[in-house]
């Protein structure tokens, strides 16, 4: 950066110290994440680096780790479980809290400000807390839907662990739709009513194409949400629904194994690509609604 000719010594000295403690503090944060990334290259059997790892000998460092947590039927079948379950729950959110979005977006809406906050408590509220609350409400769904409905038991915990993970979903969802609306101009939308389009179709013709990008950031906050969720999950669920979080738990408390260190590198290569992808869909957010010039 080019300072004015005006500027002082201790503005100069602000500038570059908040930006040395800046990056310290997320070297703080990304330092426990980015150490286990070596361990799960190692040869070794145990959570330490080797002297060949130190050493930099090739004989330190192996995939089988890899290999395990992509063959092994136990992390296959909770990889798919999350993703079975992630899915569904993600388009649920989604749907919920896009409609709730655009009816907050209306500023004569009575008691809008509460709504909002009701909306977002399962971000608030701790996890633990939320979780108790949906077993006993879902433990009554699950025995209607098994004894007056005759769904088995494995489809009844598969189907409220989706909605528990969708209602954990929608804060996010409310919360990045809400903030596209923002510069929504409503306009739009009455000269979509006034040439005879009806609000199903000015919905999908206008107002989506516009808030595209922010339905697309809370999808995948609320995709993520979903799949690293663990304590909902082992409360509500069981063992015919094992996710891939309640495999690492499982793991980390039984029996000690560096396929967990694996199967979270490959987590944080996921969540760096949607991460990528979010920026990607705020900045084209941006763009549409006339926020930046590039």
């Amino acid at each position: 950066m080019a300072f004015p000719a005006y500027a002082t010594v201790p503005q100069k000295i602000w500038y570059y110290g908040l930006r040395v403690f800046c990056g310290l503090v997320f070297f703080y944060l990304i330092g426990p994440i980015l150490a286990i990334i070596p361990l799960s290259f190692s040869s070794g059997s145990y959570f330490t680096y080797t002297e060949d790892m130190l050493r930099l000998s090739p004989s330190g460092f192996s995939l089988d780790h890899y290999r395990d947590a992509l063959t092994n039927p136990e992390w296959t079948d909770s990889i798919w479980n999350s993703v079975r379950i992630a899915f569904p729950a993600t388009a649920f959110a989604v749907t919920l809290g896009t409609l709730a979005s655009i009816g907050l977006a209306r500023k004569r809406l009575p008691g809008r400000r509460l709504l909002m906050a009701t909306l977002v408590s399962p971000m608030i509220v701790p996890l633990i807390i939320s979780a108790l609350g949906m077993f006993f409400f879902y433990s009554s769904l699950g025995n209607f839907l098994q004894d007056t409905l005759g769904v088995s038991k494995d489809t009844s915990e598969y189907i409220k662990i989706v909605l528990a993970h969708a209602v954990l979903g929608v804060p996010f969802v409310v919360i990045t739709v809400t903030s596209t609306l923002v510069g929504f101009n409503t306009s739009l939308t009455q000269a979509s009513a006034s040439m005879g389009a009806g609000p199903v179709r000015t919905f999908f013709k206008v107002q989506l194409p516009l808030i595209l990008p922010g339905v697309i950031s809370g999808a995948l906050f609320a995709f993520i949400t979903s799949f690293d969720e663990v304590v909902v999950v082992i409360i509500i669920g069981s063992q015919q629904v094992q996710t891939l979080p309640w495999q690492m738990f499982v793991g980390l408390r039984e029996q000690i194994s560096l396929t967990i260190l694996a199967m979270a590198t490959m987590l944080v290569g996921v969540a760096s690509i949607l991460l990528v992808l979010l920026e990607l869909m705020r900045r084209r957010s941006e763009r549409i609604r006339g926020l930046s010039r590039t």
